[in-house]
């Protein structure tokens, strides 16, 4: 496992009652995701509910990032592949301390793979419920070849127990509702992805945005570039209507010197008693 990059900054302070000698590692030197499916799930839902929640700074979303639930017992850890911790500062951190943060994460996701189902389906399933966890949701990336509903989900009742989730069926697609997140949960040909039935969206993940942003900063530049051309031809039909102005202009003054010159002859003419041949 491998904890995400973290921006400089100080981890959540210790408690009076924490030992400042005890060691947390932050890492355990194993990858992040044992195959491409389970990574490629892992990071699209994570940076997908990061981007979702941004605006919020009460909301913290992370990935594989070691959780700590027993204070002064470095043991006592677990790995989620997501996290969403709600009321907990949006903020970089080494490790996730539950006494120091003040309370579990709301929602859990794992993504099952051939090495890690059988304890996420129940080891971990039972230090969730115990840690609080309101929403516990696995998902199998190899399309029911780990279990044979790809869509799990699990709520906290108020005895402590995890209760299924409604999970609907229709065209091969299951979709499941996440009170948690306010947010939809559809699996289909070993995607998952996320809806907002608020605003009727699909969430985008983060290959997703770059090509909707890059298509966004496109059109921008195509819209700049035809006010550009359009103020460059307004430019170069004020510079005509400029330039017949100035012919007019300069046709003007040729006349008016023609005028001059014949008028200045008449003069010098009738000095001499010379009559115009016009008899003026």
């Amino acid at each position: 496992m491998v904890t995400k990059p973290f921006r400089l900054g100080h981890d959540t302070p210790l408690v009076p009652e924490e030992d400042p000698n005890i060691f947390y590692p932050d890492s355990d030197d194993e990858p992040m995701a044992e195959n491409d499916r389970q990574r490629r799930v892992l990071i699209d839902i994570s940076e997908t509910l990061i981007q979702h929640f941004s605006d919020r700074p009460d909301v913290y979303v992370s990935a594989d990032i070691f959780v700590y639930y027993e204070m002064n017992n470095p043991d006592r850890k677990v790995a989620p592949d997501v996290l969403v911790s709600f009321g907990v500062e949006d903020r970089e951190r080494l490790s996730y301390f539950v006494w120091r943060d003040g309370k579990s994460p709301d929602f859990v996701l794992e993504v099952a793979s051939p090495s890690t189902w059988h304890r996420d389906a129940n080891e971990k399933r039972d230090i969730y419920a115990a840690m609080g966890v309101t929403e516990y949701w696995r998902f199998d990336p190899n399309r029911g070849q780990i279990f044979r509903r790809v869509l799990i989900g699990e709520r906290l009742n108020e005895s402590g127990e995890y209760e299924p989730i409604t999970i609907s069926e229709s065209e091969g697609a299951l979709t499941g509702y996440s009170a948690v997140l306010g947010l939809d949960l559809f699996a289909q040909d070993g995607a998952l992805r996320m809806y907002d039935p608020v605003s009727h969206t699909w969430l985008r993940n983060f290959r997703e945005e770059i090509v909707v942003r890059r298509i966004a900063e496109d059109r921008a530049q195509t819209a700049e570039d035809r006010a550009q051309t359009a103020e460059d031809r307004a430019q170069t039909a004020e510079d005509r209507a400029q330039t017949a102005e100035d012919r007019a202009q300069n046709a003007e003054d040729r006349a008016q010197n023609a005028e001059d010159r014949a008028a200045l002859l008449e003069s010098i003419l009738r000095e001499h008693g010379i009559t115009p041949p016009n008899g003026g």
